[in-house]
């Protein structure tokens, strides 16, 4: 694994050329571990087609792909890895989001972890969360998530598979306690998902971001 780098502007894929981008609700994709910013893009035609889409790089380079933070069970991992990797896109999101009226998240497994760190540490920048297979991080009484200002009003979808092998039932029930306590939760069981992202899960994600960030 290398060091992240926080100096670099993140690698950005987006759905639709610059000159269509500006004044269209931004919607911002979060890989997965190892993935890279193709991973889901292709998402990108098949959710309203009202958003403009950014899809970000992860920091720190995993193999063949990248990685946000160290996976939360090995001895590398830190609550300050999160938090370099949140800087990391928050800073990119400071220099775009003038152009757009509303920035939604939609994160995949630690990608969730990374939108929810996202909202937790700027409650009020975001319409709308999307977590899809994945988790919130323990974040203790850290200062710089500010869960208390979260009072059950910005709309999240958490879709997941009770069979999901890879999500851990302590982070399940971590996640479980946060979100019914901070967020207006939509949560969708699947079955046959595992740890993934299916046809059905991504027509709910469609309607959920057509009611809580388009009608809006």
């Amino acid at each position: 694994m290398t060091d992240t780098d926080v100096t670099a502007a993140p690698v950005v894929l987006w759905s639709t050329p610059d000159e269509d981008r500006a004044g269209k609700p931004l919607l911002v994709l979060l890989h997965g571990y190892g993935a890279n910013e193709q991973d889901l893009l292709s998402l990108a035609d098949l959710l309203p087609g009202e958003f403009a889409v950014a899809s970000v790089r992860a920091p720190i380079a995993m193999g063949p792909g990248f990685t946000w933070f160290p996976l939360t069970n090995s001895a590398d991992y830190s609550l300050d890895a999160v938090k370099t990797a949140a800087a990391f896109v928050l800073d990119w999101l400071d220099d775009v989001k003038g152009d757009h009226p509303s920035v939604t998240l939609l994160g995949f497994s630690m990608g969730m972890a990374m939108a929810t760190t996202l909202l937790r540490q700027r409650p009020s920048d975001f319409a709308a969360v999307v977590g899809l297979s994945g988790f919130v991080v323990d974040a203790g009484e850290d200062p710089s998530f500010h869960d208390d200002e979260l009072d059950g009003t910005v709309p999240l979808f958490w879709g997941r598979d009770q069979q999901d092998p890879v999500i851990s039932q302590d982070k399940i029930e971590y996640t479980m306690g946060w979100v019914r306590e901070h967020v207006k939760l939509t949560k969708v069981l699947y079955t046959g998902m595992w740890h993934g992202i299916n046809q059905q899960e991504i027509g709910h994600v469609s309607e959920f971001l057509t009611h809580e960030v388009l009608q809006k």
